[in-house]
C-alpha cells in the first residue's frame, strides 16, 4: 500500500533538510528519507565513545548562509557558532610558527616575522578577496541560467550575468576570470614573497579537493572557502555549538515545526518512473511511497546510476553522470585525548592560541606537491598534509572534564588505490598520520585514549558519497555553475520529469552551504505554482 505526499526527500543531509524546511512551510506535504538513523549525512554529531559527542565529518562552519539562518529561524533551534581566535596556526619544523588572526592588525604583525613585504600586502590581498567573494556570493543563491537548452529567461541570465560582470572594476574582473584557471600557488605567487604565508595561505585551495596547490584550478576552491559570513566576519570559520550535527537537528527541528516529516532508517533502494516522470520511491523494506515531486539529496551518480532503471535514461545523458570526476581523496582521523597537545612551536598544554585554531601540518607548498603525487599514483601520501583542529577548546560538552576531541583531517588517501584496500591499510596509515603530528606536539601519542579512523571507502559506504567525494563532484571550472552536475541540467530539474537534485551535486555545490536545497526548493515550488507536478 503506498502513502501520498506533495514531496519525497531522498536522504536528509543539510542540504535535504533545507530543501524540506521551505517546503514544507509553503504548505505541500514533504516528508525526508533518510538511511542512516541520524539526519545530517556529513554535517552529523555522533557518539563513537562513551561520554564524547564528535563531528564525525564536516567539523567547521562558515559557509552556511545567513539568509538561510534567518529564514528558518535557525538560532531559536538552537544553533550557536563560536567564530575561531585565532583563525589558523601553521607550526614549521624550522620551530617557527605563524597565526592567522581574527584581527587583520595583529595577523600582519604576525606575517612580519616572515616579510615585511607580505605584511604590508595582506590588507589589499585580503581586500581584493572581500570584493570578489562578495560579487560571487550574489550567484550563491541564483538558479543559473541554461546554456543548452537556452529559453527567453536564460538569455536574459547570461545578459544580466555579463552587465554585473562589467560592473567590476577592471582589475577585478581580471582576477575573477584568472583564479577560475589558475592553481593556488599562481595566485599567491602574485601576491607574496614568503612561503610560510603562501603555504598557510594555499591550505584553501586544498582542501577536499583533487589536487595540489599547482593543479590549474584550486584558485577558485580557495575563493570559495573564504566566501561564508555564518559566523559573522567573512572568511572566518568557526565550530558550532554541540558539534556539527548541531546545525542539522537544527534545520530538522525548523523543517518539522513547519509541518515537515522525517524519517530515519528509511533507505531508499530505486525511484519509480512511469512514462518519463518520477512518481514515487520504493525503500529497502519493500513500502512504496508516492509523491508529485521527488527531490534527492544523494549526488548526482547515486541518483542516476543507482536509484533509476537504465531504460529511463538516455544514453548521453547517463554517459555525462559517469563522467562526473566523483573520486575523493581524503581521511578523517578523531581522537579522544586525556590533554592539549604541546607544540614544540608553541609551547603549552593549558589551553591556549594554538589549541584554539586550525592547525596546519603543511611545511611548504612543495610538501604538499609531493604529498598529491602519491595519491596521483595511488598510494596514500607518504608525508599527508593535516588540518586539525580541537573542538573542546570552545565547546567543552562535546568531552567528559579535562577530555579533548582532536579532529585529523587528511590529504591526500585517495580512494582508488594502486595496491592493497583501506580496509586493510587505514589503521597503518592512521599511525603514519599521528607520528607526523608528533613530531611537531610530541605528547600526542601518549595522549590518545580512543581513535576512530574513516577511509575514504567508509565515506562512500557509511555515508553515502559515492568516490569517498565529500562536494558530491570536483569543484573544478568544468563542473561549476552552469555546468554542475552536467551540462544542460543546471536549474535542478532532470530529463525526468517531476525529479529534482537538491544536493552539493548541484550548484553552487559543496561544503555545509545550504544553498543548493534553498534554490532547489525554489525552483520547484515555482513548478507548483506553474502547476506542473
Amino acid at each position: 500500500m503506498t502513502e501520498a505526499y506533495d514531496i519525497i526527500i531522498i536522504g536528509g543531509g543539510h542540504n535535504g533538510l533545507v530543501a524540506a524546511a521551505y517546503l514544507a512551510r509553503s504548505g505541500l506535504k514533504t516528508v525526508v528519507l533518510e538511511r542512516r538513523p541520524v539526519v545530517g549525512g556529513a554535517s552529523v554529531t555522533e557518539s563513537p565513545w562513551p561520554g564524547y559527542r564528535v563531528s564525525t565529518l564536516a567539523y567547521l562552519c562558515s559557509l552556511f548562509h545567513p539568509r538561510i539562518i534567518g529564514d528558518l529561524d535557525l538560532h531559536r533551534f538552537g544553533l550557536h557558532l563560536y567564530p575561531k581566535d585565532p583563525a589558523s596556526f601553521t607550526p614549521f619544523p624550522d620551530g617557527r610558527h605563524l597565526f592567522l588572526w581574527r584581527d587583520g592588525r595583529a595577523t600582519c604583525r604576525e606575517i612580519e616575522k616572515f616579510s615585511p613585504h607580505d605584511a604590508a600586502a595582506y590588507p589589499q590581498y585580503e581586500a581584493e578577496l572581500e570584493r570578489l567573494a562578495r560579487f560571487v556570493e550574489h550567484y550563491l543563491l541564483r538558479t543559473p541560467p541554461n546554456l543548452i537548452r537556452r529559453r527567453a529567461s536564460d538569455l536574459l541570465g547570461l545578459a544580466r550575468l555579463g552587465w554585473e560582470g562589467l560592473r567590476l572594476a577592471d582589475a577585478d574582473l581580471h582576477r575573477l576570470i584568472k583564479m577560475l584557471t589558475q592553481s593556488v600557488s599562481q595566485f599567491l605567487d602574485e601576491w607574496f614573497e614568503s612561503e610560510a604565508v603562501k603555504v598557510t595561505l594555499a591550505t584553501d585551495g586544498i582542501i577536499g579537493a583533487s589536487g595540489g596547490p599547482s593543479t590549474p584550478g584550486t584558485a577558485y576552491v580557495l575563493l570559495h572557502h573564504v566566501m561564508g559570513s555564518a559566523t559573522g566576519q567573512r572568511g572566518l570559520w568557526g565550530f558550532v555549538r554541540g558539534g556539527m550535527g548541531a546545525l542539522s537537528q537544527a534545520i530538522a527541528e525548523s523543517a518539522r515545526a513547519r509541518g515537515a516529516e522525517i524519517r530515519t532508517g528509511a533507505p531508499v533502494t530505486r525511484i519509480l518512473v512511469k512514462d518519463g516522470r518520477a512518481r514515487g520511491v520504493v525503500l529497502e523494506d519493500g513500502e512504496e511511497l508516492t509523491a508529485r515531486a521527488i527531490v534527492s539529496n544523494a549526488d548526482p551518480r547515486h541518483t542516476f546510476l543507482s536509484l533509476i532503471a537504465p531504460e529511463h535514461l538516455d544514453a548521453e545523458f547517463r554517459r555525462a553522470i559517469e563522467n562526473i570526476r566523483m573520486t575523493g581523496s581524503v581521511l578523517k582521523i578523531n581522537l579522544a585525548l586525556g590533554g592539549l597537545p604541546n607544540f614544540k612551536a608553541c609551547p603549552g598544554t593549558t589551553l591556549g592560541p594554538a589549541h584554539r585554531a586550525t592547525i596546519h601540518i603543511s611545511p611548504s607548498r612543495d610538501y604538499l606537491d609531493r604529498a598529491w603525487n602519491d595519491a596521483l599514483a595511488g598510494r596514500p601520501s607518504a608525508a599527508p598534509m593535516l588540518e586539525c583542529t580541537i573542538p573542546t577548546a570552545y565547546d567543552e560538552s562535546l568531552a567528559p572534564p579535562g577530555k579533548h576531541i582532536l579532529s585529523l583531517f587528511v590529504q591526500y588517501a585517495p580512494y582508488a588505490l594502486a595496491e592493497g584496500h583501506w580496509d586493510e591499510i587505514k589503521e597503518a596509515f592512521a599511525d603514519r598520520c599521528i607520528a607526523l603530528l608528533s613530531e611537531y606536539a610530541p605528547n600526542v601519542e601518549d595522549l590518545i585514549e580512543e581513535r576512530q579512523v574513516i577511509s575514504p571507502l567508509d565515506l562512500e559506504r557509511e555515508y553515502g558519497l559515492t568516490g569517498g567525494h565529500i562536494f558530491h563532484g570536483e569543484m573544478s571550472p568544468d563542473q561549476l555553475f552552469f555546468l554542475r552536475p552536467v551540462a544542460g541540467w543546471c536549474q535542478y530539474r532532470t530529463p525526468i520529469d517531476n525529479l529534482y537534485l537538491c544536493g552539493s551535486g548541484a550548484h553552487p555545490g559543496g561544503g555545509v552551504m545550504g544553498a543548493p536545497g534553498y534554490n532547489a526548493a525554489r525552483e520547484i515550488l515555482r513548478d507548483f505554482r506553474r502547476g506542473k507536478p
